[in-house]
């Protein structure tokens, strides 16, 4: 572990800017899933246990570099303070984060306003991430979903400030490590969703690090595809043909076993409960679309979990968003959940639609770690050093 943890730093008396992602979706003025406001709680509670007083720093919506009213952390104030159980205060501006008031320095936790609404923020501007790690002592960034932007809050701010990882971001690099830095093998990765051209550098990374790849959703039929088999009207890039073909070369040559689905759930309609039936997989019917895997090859996913030591997931099976179609994705994902229940599996997951069928599948609880972060997940799956990481790794002191 070559970054540092609040567990190395001495926060006694210390003002702690703390990147947080509490992006968080709003209805009507109201925050309607708290769930990464919950998610940096032990971090802002450990550094005020420890002597420190949190700033916290985060962005909200996309108001590039402008002050956008309907984009205001106020939005969050009262979640925040509902899951923290302390006193919360809006910092509106940054001239008022460098002259607190009375008020303000009375509070538990300040919350500076979106970040966003600064443009240095998302060029990285020198000079604003040194303007910003002038209201600190120590940086920590808690944050992971947002490490794969080179932000002055995310990056430039490590460059001026003794630096860590917060609870969240360690936990995150921590279950990360053992899936695909050192794990223990077997290695299963998942990986489902519409298109292989999405995916392509996760596709070619995994193959050398996995022992065993399955592929599924409308993914799995263009490979289907470039096996010779008939898809018939399912989602497939039949242009990415050869190149699904040279993912199965890399493979082979890597020694990992790519697992397709062996039998189909098919249907005339993308719809709930359209008509359908179970067909092994080179009979699809060209009127016909393929929108699930079929029950002998969830058994088959079975037993390659059963014998696995760790797994990684990324994308549902089939239009889990459709009954009956979630079957071959809950039925995985339910047996994944009972192995790592049991301690025979390490299953971190991943992803906005795996997060979805997961705990659609009522499985998400059970998994080692589910992961909130899209992007940084999907390109730490990929094998690119994450902005946000490395700059923990080259703190300033």
């Amino acid at each position: 572990m070559s970054w540092k943890t609040l567990d190395d730093m001495d926060l006694a008396g210390q003002r702690v800017l703390t990147r947080v992602d509490i992006n968080v979706p709003v209805e009507n003025g109201r925050v309607t899933d708290a769930t990464r406001i919950e998610r940096i709680v032990p971090t802002i509670n450990d550094i005020l246990a420890r002597g420190g007083k949190p700033m916290l720093i985060a962005h909200f919506g996309r108001p590039k570099g402008k002050v956008v009213l309907d984009m205001s952390l106020r939005v969050v104030l009262a979640a925040l303070r509902e899951a923290l159980g302390r006193s919360v205060r809006l910092i509106e501006t940054l001239e008022g984060a460098e002259n607190l008031t009375e008020e303000a320095r009375a509070a538990d936790v300040l919350l500076l306003e979106n970040i966003r609404f600064y443009p240095g923020e998302e060029k990285n501007d020198p000079d604003f991430a040194r303007r910003l790690a002038g209201l600190g002592d120590i940086y920590c960034n808690d944050a992971f979903s947002t490490a794969h932007r080179a932000h002055a809050s995310t990056t430039g701010i490590a460059q001026h400030l003794p630096s860590c990882a917060g609870r969240l971001m360690q936990a995150e690099l921590t279950a990360l490590e053992a899936a695909l830095g050192r794990p223990k093998r077997p290695v299963v990765a998942v990986v489902g969703g519409a298109k292989v051209s999405t995916k392509l550098d996760l596709l070619g990374n995994l193959v050398e690090k996995v022992d065993n790849l399955v592929i599924g959703g409308g993914m799995a039929n263009t490979f289907l595809a470039a096996q010779g088999l008939s898809v018939g009207t399912s989602l497939c890039e039949h242009e990415m043909a050869g190149t699904a073909r040279e993912i199965m070369g890399k493979a082979a040559a890597a020694g990992c076993e790519i697992i397709l689905p062996a039998d189909i759930v098919v249907a005339g309609e993308f719809a709930a409960n359209a008509p359908h039936e179970v067909l092994a997989v080179h009979l699809c019917p060209d009127d016909a679309m393929i929108l699930d895997a079929g029950p002998t090859s969830v058994k088959r996913l079975a037993r390659v979990f059963d014998d696995a030591k760790t797994l990684i997931w990324n994308g549902p099976l089939g239009a889990f968003e459709l009954e009956p179609f979630d079957a071959a994705t809950n039925a995985a994902a339910r047996h994944a959940a009972e192995l790592s229940k049991a301690g025979q599996l390490v299953s971190v997951a991943g992803g906005g639609d795996t997060v979805a069928a997961l705990n659609k599948a009522g499985a998400g609880d059970d998994f080692t770690y589910i992961s909130t972060a899209g992007g940084a997940f999907l390109e730490w799956m990929e094998g690119k050093d994450l902005p946000g990481v490395a700059a923990l790794k080259i703190t300033a002191a």
